[in-house]
């Protein structure tokens, strides 16, 4: 016979507030096979598990129930206390008094406390059926995969190289260095992004554990943690990066321009192209949407020698290259070269981008001179178009005056609702760069408000207003265009209580930070989920920033949401560390609540094999040539989907059998 103990918690108000704690605590002293049952402030705290040690130790339970918290967050705390005592950790289950009851009826006290006993009436039933369950441990490949080379990316796979893990790190650009190596500078302190950016991205480039795959993708995942199988499309660049030196020759001569996606294309770019100056690795690719098969040198064919010199007949890329590193008799392949790696853990830290000013037809966006903030930034930059003279597109003469829109596309019910939270402080940054640049320029600021939570931000915040900028609290309604290229700019000032317009030379949108658009088929392939604003949910908003619902699936930077860099590159590490923890240990647990067939009773009709969505159950031939359907541990889930639809009754789900169901069930509905 079970010796049950029920352990009720008051969660401080959470749950005490609500629900009469002791009236709960009577109830199951009625219950069968309960010999106790306790009250505690809080159960979780070190007296509240010293009660349930000590129970156990005096021999007065062998089975555990806990009233109390989500199980998401406090089972393994109590599993745990089961397991130092010597009793199998599965002996434990949770009934969820505060999320699934004080929280819902907080104004039905009386109710709420009638639906508490419910539930520990039916935690009791099942604890009584409960089995011991073995945990069962998997070999872990001793490999790391990051995917995504910009800053979150970067710091992830050093930290997890440093800790003596080999990292394949994956960018779909040419170049690793993601959206900040197109900034100029960065708050608070206006140091140089490339001066810190650039040093670290070399260290990711030749650092011994760090195989960098720039200009791949992620084509497929399959497996589990600890043991993930990846294929890694790598795209074809039309050129030897063994041979090439990064001279840029082939860029020069090449006279096809097309839109020059680094400088956010304000100017055009070659089709044979090196990504950007700091690049790393700096090798060319020859962009084939752009190419237009010059020089009578066609992408796939053979060289052929011209009847006039004698000599072959070249592209002018192929011509420039001192390396010899063009080759254009490879046939195009779209599909690239596929390779397949095993992993143990991944990292996604695939970034962010910025909304495009096209989206808000009223401000203007068919004007060269309104630009969103990431224009701007490369319109300042020392390698920007400009060469960092700031100059107007449409004319090229220095504006007089310049007016920011903040929250364009956040805190917007038309957009996103949520703040892109770096907005505020770049568009500071970028009015105190040309305030101290050019004094005599004119810039307004316009505002919701002021967010400016960092660490020396609301000084750098201060500074800006010292320095004779001007910020205008209020929502821009829109912008027209004047004849001269000028902009007005129709807004309202809060302070005033009025409308006012001003006229500007250019106007600066800072648009939301969002997820680029090709990330909905990543997360497919991850079985990773979106939250509701668009970005890769964690598993735990507070508790497991960086977890996901996929084990050895981790997150870092933007992708999971709005950061700065000092967050982006704090979370990066973060990431690492979790996704460390696997490949140190050499092992990892597989939760033994899992499925299992009873060979017996299985009839071999395979229905439960497409349904099962992790992709564990295939159907294997045995002697006599029976079907029958076998789960991998590896990678069941223990979501039951086979279990209900099996109509042979033939598979278990390990912890909830028929006899605890059944229990479960009964105890509630009596």
């Amino acid at each position: 016979m079970a010796k049950v103990g029920v352990y009720v918690c008051h969660c401080g108000s959470n749950i005490g507030g609500v629900v009469d704690v002791e009236s709960v605590r009577e109830h199951a002293e009625t219950l069968p096979d309960v010999t106790v049952s306790r009250q505690n402030l809080f159960m979780c705290s070190d007296p509240g598990q010293e009660i349930i040690r000590q129970d156990i130790k005096d021999g007065l339970v062998d089975k555990v129930v806990v009233a109390a918290c989500t199980p998401r967050t406090h089972e393994p705390i109590f599993r745990k206390v089961l397991e130092g005592e010597g009793l199998n950790k599965f002996f434990f289950e949770m009934a969820n008094i505060r999320d699934q009851d004080s929280w819902v009826h907080a104004d039905d006290h009386n109710g709420a406390t009638a639906k508490a006993k419910k539930i520990v009436d039916s935690a009791v039933a099942k604890a009584r059926h409960l089995m011991p369950l073995e945990e069962k441990y998997v070999d872990v490949t001793q490999a790391a995969l990051v995917i995504g080379g910009g800053v979150a990316g970067i710091f992830s796979a050093l930290e997890l190289a440093n800790m003596g893990h080999k990292v394949y790190l994956v960018e779909k650009e040419p170049s690793i260095g993601g959206v900040m190596a197109q900034l100029d500078k960065t708050f608070p302190t206006n140091d140089c992004s490339a001066c810190i950016l650039t040093p670290v991205m070399v260290d990711a480039g030749t650092h011994p554990n760090i195989e960098l795959l720039t200009y791949s993708e992620v084509d497929s995942v399959d497996g589990y943690i600890g043991n993930f199988d990846v294929k890694i499309r790598k795209k074809q660049s039309y050129i030897d990066w063994h041979k090439c030196t990064g001279c840029g020759d082939c860029a020069e001569a090449c006279p096809v321009r097309t839109p020059n996606e680094y400088n956010a294309s304000l100017d055009n770019r070659s089709a044979a192209y090196i990504h950007f100056p700091q690049a790393v690795p700096k090798k060319a690719v020859i962009d084939m949407d752009a190419c237009i098969n010059c020089g009578g040198r066609k992408i796939g064919s053979e060289t052929r020698i011209s009847k006039k010199t004698g000599k072959p007949i070249l592209a002018p890329c192929e011509r420039a290259c001192p390396a010899d590193a063009i080759d254009r008799s490879i046939p195009v392949d779209a599909e690239g070269d596929i390779l397949d790696v095993k992993v143990g853990t991944i990292v996604v830290a695939t970034g962010y981008k910025v909304m495009e000013k096209d989206t808000f037809k009223s401000l203007a966006p068919d004007s060269p001179n309104v630009l969103t903030a990431l224009q701007l930034e490369r319109l300042i930059s020392a390698t920007g178009p400009t060469g960092g003279k700031f100059l107007r597109p449409s004319d090229n003469e220095k504006p007089k005056t310049i007016s920011f829109l903040s929250c364009v596309g956040s805190r917007d019910q038309k957009h996103h609702t949520y703040c892109s939270r770096v907005c505020c402080m770049y568009m500071i940054k970028q009015a105190k760069l040309l305030k101290e640049k050019y004094p005599d320029l004119n810039i307004y600021m316009h505002f919701m408000d002021v967010r400016t939570p960092g660490k020396d931000f609301d000084e750098y915040y201060t500074g800006a207003l010292e320095m004779g900028i001007k910020i205008i609290r209020g929502r821009v309604g829109g912008i027209d265009t004047l004849p001269d290229d000028r902009l007005k700019v129709m807004a309202y000032d809060a302070d005033l209580a009025q409308n006012i317009e001003i006229d500007a030379d250019l106007v600066v949108l800072a648009t939301a930070i969002e997820l680029q658009d090709d990330i909905k088929p990543l997360a497919q392939k991850l079985s990773l989920t979106l939250d509701g604003s668009g970005f890769f949910k964690e598993l735990h908003p507070k508790l497991k920033p960086v977890e996901t619902a996929v084990e050895g699936v981790f997150l870092a930077g933007c992708c999971q949401g709005p950061k700065d860099i000092p967050d982006t590159v704090a979370q990066a590490k973060g990431a690492a560390a979790a996704a460390a923890v696997p490949l140190a240990q050499g092992r990892v647990k597989i939760d033994p609540a899992i499925s299992e067939v009873n060979r017996e009773k299985c009839s071999g009709c395979g229905i439960c094999e497409p349904l099962c969505p992790y992709g564990a159950i295939t159907m294997a031939e045995f002697e006599g040539g029976h079907k029958r359907a076998i789960i991998e541990m590896t990678q069941c889930k223990g979501c039951g989907v086979c279990t209900t639809a099996c109509p042979s009754a033939a598979i278990e789900l390990h912890g909830y059998s028929e006899d605890q169901i059944m229990a479960q069930i009964a105890a509630l509905t009596l």
